[in-house]
């Protein structure tokens, strides 16, 4: 589903955030289902059965229900489920489709999407169609994220992961300035060595290599866009001997500067 056009998602009827009565049950019908859906649980807990496979579900738990699925769910009445379920085809052939079910951890996007959505119905809105199929586009993707990203990237809690992003997003920012790695620790109020270390746990390299990587890539955008020189590239990135910004941007791109330019 990554590959597909919004154009060819096909928004059915059936959709909504609603709190289910406490007597509520989801029967098992005789057909399969015809189309996908969306299926998301805000609170409550129970057990949803997808093809003779049960699941007890809770907060966070999503499932993407696909053609051919034969489903049915029961929840408990004193605590009932509050589910937003969203009912679509696609007129296209797809490459991907994200796993059936998966409990989210980190939930505060989608549900802002899968509020956004609901909400682009509930009164008479300017491009609601054309609007809502992007949103649900943007949903999908959040699930083959979760699907295949790194597990390095799921570790830290919330506020590490954004601490870290943070400063890398800083680094990225300035590549001028030549951060020093206490100073950057300091702004993330950890350790230099716990710092570094989270820091190339989850973005993928050292902090020493990120900074030149973006300060090689800043050059390269200069060098081609900015009509500046080499030698006016590496004096506005803080290089102050030519020779060995021109060793250093060869290093990481196969090329020298001049042939950029």
């Amino acid at each position: 589903m990554l590959q597909i056009s919004p154009d060819s998602l096909s928004l059915l009827p059936a959709f909504a955030k609603i709190v289910c009565e406490p007597g509520w049950r989801w029967a098992r019908r005789e057909k399969p289902m015809a189309n996908f859906d969306l299926f998301y649980v805000w609170s409550g807990e129970g057990e949803v059965e997808v093809n003779g496979v049960h699941y007890k579900v809770g907060p966070g738990s999503c499932f993407l229900f696909r053609p051919g699925d034969y489903t049915s769910a029961t929840h408990h009445p004193q605590r009932p489920f509050v589910l937003t379920y969203i009912h679509f085809a696609v007129n296209e052939q797809i490459d991907l489709i994200p796993v059936r079910y998966r409990m989210l951890s980190d939930t505060v996007d989608f549900e802002y999407m899968l509020s956004r959505y609901v909400r682009l119905f509930l009164v008479q809105t300017y491009a609601a169609q054309e609007e809502a199929k992007l949103v649900l586009k943007a949903l999908l993707i959040q699930l083959l994220r979760a699907d295949h990203q790194a597990p390095v990237e799921k570790k830290g809690s919330n506020q590490l992961t954004e601490a870290i992003h943070e400063i890398a997003n800083y680094i990225r920012q300035n590549p001028s300035i030549a951060h020093r790695v206490e100073d950057l620790s300091s702004r993330a109020q950890l350790s230099p060595r716990y710092f570094s270390m989270k820091f190339k746990e989850m973005i993928g390299m050292s902090v020493q290599t990120y900074m030149i990587r973006t300060r090689i890539e800043r050059a390269q955008h200069l060098l081609m866009h900015a009509g500046m020189n080499v030698t006016e590239v590496a004096d506005a990135l803080g290089y102050r001997d030519i020779f060995f910004f021109s060793r250093q941007f060869k290093q990481y791109t196969g090329r020298s500067p001049s042939e950029i330019r």
